[in-house]
């Protein structure tokens, strides 16, 4: 049930309680009015409860992992193992 079902049955509860002047003899609508009364305003109190939770948002960081690589990885082309050479030269001097 929703907040329109809430205050539908608030209404309908209010009418009964307060606006009907039926004698049934076995059933009292004044008590039936007070009954649907609070079966509404317990599903209003319900509803707005779990609406607000459902709007509640969490901000996580996230976990920051430092990994060391020990071991260096040694690429593989046809199954050989080749090894990687690197020259840095820097720009004005000369071997």
């Amino acid at each position: 049930m929703g907040i329109g079902g809430s205050i539908f049955l608030i209404a309908l509860g209010a009418i009964f309680a307060f606006a009907v002047e039926a004698d049934l003899g076995w059933l009292n609508l004044s008590v039936v009015g007070w009954v649907l009364m609070l079966a509404g305003v317990a599903a209003l109190l319900t509803t707005l409860y779990f609406w607000n939770s459902r709007r509640r948002t969490v901000v996580a960081t996230p976990v920051r992992e430092d990994r060391v690589v020990a071991d260096r990885v040694v690429p593989v082309q046809d199954d050989r193992i080749v090894q990687e050479y690197r020259e840095v030269r820097r720009p004005g001097r000369t071997v």
